[in-house]
């Protein structure tokens, strides 16, 4: 630090309270502030509340398949009644967003104490019908054989729904000094007799490395609100950290056998993994324990359990 800079940082300890060009101090400022001078969009937190459940199957001798599935809520009011979309409400102003959304996690769906993260802040202007609406979209991974799901609020009805996702068509732009990929994706939602669908462009802009990308909803049939781009976006991100931590840990039971958890990575990576390299992989994120599966019609398994860092 120089001089002049070091007699400036002086200043403003010594100062003290420091005046605007009015003569007034931060709490004169504050005290006549006029929060109607700037309109307030009004702020919702989402949730994408991800988990894996066994596929019904006849023959009991074959282990159960899996399948990633995502929890949705039917709305009972408008607008988008009867349609469905992801839990969520609005952030009050007294509390934080993180707050808001374990707050409408527990009343829209009765789930508490599991991992959450914040994902991503979707701000079109035309993305509620009601009002401007800021929505920041969370994840969060849910073990289905410890958790049982309500609806709550203002929803019907709570339900997982299997997830489906599939790339339609790429498409790749050249452009001066760069190029721009388009990608479609299909967002499939199934539970029972009920199918709810969406088509999402991905565009990626490139000058040599990504500088910009962008989310469009192209289609929409029983998805409400834009929630189909946050659910594309979610799957993509879900994907992308189950490579590089152990995110994937908090889709699974105390205790697991490495091939449940093997067919885990494989769900919702969307492709098969070679069993000798997953295991030497996971070797330092599990211990093994004197238990085992006791399924009948199965062989007994070596049940695991997940490694903390802090028992590394």
């Amino acid at each position: 630090m120089g001089e002049k800079d070091h007699e400036q940082s002086s200043s403003f300890a010594e100062s003290g309270e420091r005046l605007d060009q009015r003569g007034w101090n931060e709490q004169q400022y504050l005290e006549q502030y006029d929060v109607s001078a700037f309109e307030r969009p009004s702020v919702t937190a989402d949730m994408l509340i991800f988990t894996i459940l066994d596929e019904q199957q006849d023959n009991y001798r074959k282990l159960p398949e899996k399948s990633l599935h995502l929890m949705m809520v039917q709305r009972g009011e408008h607008p988008y009644l009867g349609w469905w979309a992801l839990p969520g409400g609005f952030v009050g102003m007294k509390e934080s967003l993180d707050e808001a959304a374990a707050r409408e996690l527990r009343t829209e769906t009765g789930l508490d104490g599991i991992y959450m993260e914040q994902l991503y802040t979707w701000g079109a202007v035309d993305r509620d019908p009601r009002t401007r609406v800021i929505s920041t979209a969370y994840m969060a991974l849910a073990d289905s054989t410890s958790q049982q799901i309500q609806a709550g609020d203002d929803a019907q009805d709570a339900r997982w729904f299997k997830l489906g996702y599939r790339v339609l068509q790429e498409k790749k732009v050249h452009m001066e000094g760069g190029c721009r990929l388009d990608r479609d994706v299909q967002v499939e939602l199934t539970h029972q007799d009920i199918r709810l669908t969406g088509t999402v462009r991905v565009t990626r802009t490139y000058h040599g490395t990504l500088i910009g990308e962008q989310w469009q909803v192209l289609s929409s049939e029983g998805i409400a609100f834009d929630h189909v781009q946050m659910i594309a976006y979610g799957l993509e991100r879900l994907r992308s950290k189950i490579e590089y931590t152990d995110i994937a840990f908090n889709l699974m039971p105390p205790l697991f056998t490495l091939s449940a958890l093997q067919q885990v990575y494989e769900i919702v990576l969307g492709k098969e993994l070679l069993a000798p390299a997953f295991r030497r992989k996971m070797a330092p994120r599990v211990i093994a324990t004197n238990e085992y599966t006791k399924d009948a019609g199965h062989r007994p398994s070596q049940l695991y359990r997940y490694r903390p860092e802090w028992e590394v």
